[in-house]
């Protein structure tokens, strides 16, 4: 049995294959069909979040799953196999942990120490179980990425400062117009990364006009409150950005909601009036369509351009990162040791009821030959036979543990299934 990973994120894929293969949230459970389907796993978790998108899987047969899961991506992307093979990253056992641990902790995020990332973490987990996809191995390895992720942001300040990407978004967009204050700006979606940008406009709008754009009007409306905004649905966009110096964009949808029937006459008013309509597109697929580009009077950034703000956002926490990679280390020791243990923790129990039974058998055989002991002698006899068992199995039990997960650790085991029949 593997444990592996195959998937693309941030660090050795484009934004335009990334998009490709993205999974969004609500989809997850009919990817988990698919791949159940095409994979020879006994267990599998989908992870994609706007700059990743992984397949972790526990496979007895680990080059065909491997093979499988590539091809499950490639055919997400549109592309060949060969063609996805310099972006995708494949790992196996104990990297895998190590991996997860570093994602759920924000090290390997575009925002270092970033703070979403552990939702999607664990809601991944969490539609994994409910579609029975995830096991015992995939449900605990996950749960432990989880603690630790909470751990490394609790004892270290790798989440201080710019701690999303909605932050940085947000930043860059005061960076471009000088001061947000004052400023209408419109945000469209209402879902986990609206929320976070509503958050961040919080703090460095005061007195913005804000409006709310979303699909469903009652989510829209919960965040527009939050900044005395205005709520609109989808369709009154339009007439949103007629006034509009800012907007940040991040939905689900799979394809462009923004584009250059909604901008283009913005964009003329603003180069008309010497300034620029500044859009920020957060989401993956891109949410704007990418030809709006050349339009005079409109700056568009999407999140290869945020990738770079975030590396510069970077530099007050980098020193914090050798904190938190300790912990992932110290972590992923511990996660290890505790599945040697549990490795060997059902031949240990075999073992120990094997030689119990025994015993029992033969005090009981000869209790009659012993009629002569009183009921304390008789206890006594079975509390000497006891110890000498306990004696016997300590050290036996104690190395299979301390091997457990190793390949010395495998031979003792065979060995004790083979000489005791368990």
């Amino acid at each position: 049995m593997s444990v592996i990973v195959v998937g693309l994120d941030q660090h050795n894929t484009s934004l335009d294959l990334l998009e490709r293969v993205a999974v969004a949230e609500e989809m997850l459970p009919k990817a988990l069909e698919e791949l159940r389907s095409r994979v020879p796993a006994s267990e599998l978790v989908v992870v994609s979040t706007c700059l990743r998108t992984e397949l972790y899987a526990v496979v007895d047969r680990f080059h065909e799953g491997v093979e499988r899961l590539h091809e499950y991506l490639a055919d997400r992307a549109g592309c060949s196999v060969d063609e996805l093979m310099s972006s995708v990253r494949v790992l196996f056992d104990d990297a895998v942990a190590t991996h997860l641990f570093e994602v759920a902790s924000g090290l390997r995020s575009a925002v270092i120490g970033e703070t979403e990332v552990l939702g999607q973490v664990r809601r991944a987990v969490e539609v994994a179980e409910a579609e029975r996809a995830a096991g015992p191995v995939l449900s605990g390895l996950f749960r432990r990425a989880v603690q630790v992720g909470r751990r490394v942001r609790s004892a270290t300040a790798i989440a201080r400062g710019t701690t999303s990407l909605s932050h940085v978004a947000v930043e860059l967009a005061e960076a471009c117009l000088g001061t947000l204050a004052g400023r209408n700006i419109v945000v469209v979606g209402a879902g986990e990364m609206g929320e976070s940008m509503i958050g961040a406009l919080r703090g460095r709008a005061p007195g913005a006009r804000i409006v709310v754009a979303n699909r469903t009007r009652e989510r829209a409306k919960a965040l527009a409150e939050e900044v005395d905004g205005v709520a609109i649905t989808l369709d009154a966009l339009p007439g949103a950005l007629e006034d509009a110096e800012a907007v940040l964009v991040s939905t689900a949808a799979p394809l462009p909601v923004l584009d250059a029937r909604h901008l283009a006459g913005p964009a003329a008013d603003r180069a008309a009036a010497g300034s620029e309509l500044v859009v920020v597109d957060l989401s993956v697929p891109r949410n704007v369509d990418h030809a709006v580009k050349g339009l005079a009077g409109l700056a568009l950034f999407d999140m290869d351009d945020l990738r770079g703000q975030a590396e510069r956002a970077l530099d007050d926490r980098r020193v914090e990162l050798a904190s938190a990679q300790a912990i992932v280390a110290e972590e992923v020791e511990r996660f290890r040791a505790d599945g040697r243990a549990r490795g060997a923790a059902p031949v240990v129990s075999a073992l120990r009821s094997k030689v119990e039974e025994l015993r029992d058998a033969e005090l009981r055989r000869h209790r009659n030959r012993l009629a002569s002991l009183d009921e304390d002698q008789w206890a006594e006899v079975q509390s000497v036979v006891r110890d000498v068992v306990a004696k016997l199995l300590h050290e036996p039990t104690v190395a299979l543990k301390e091997a457990a997960g190793t390949p010395r650790g495998e031979r003792l085991v065979e060995a004790l299934r083979s000489l005791f029949d368990l």
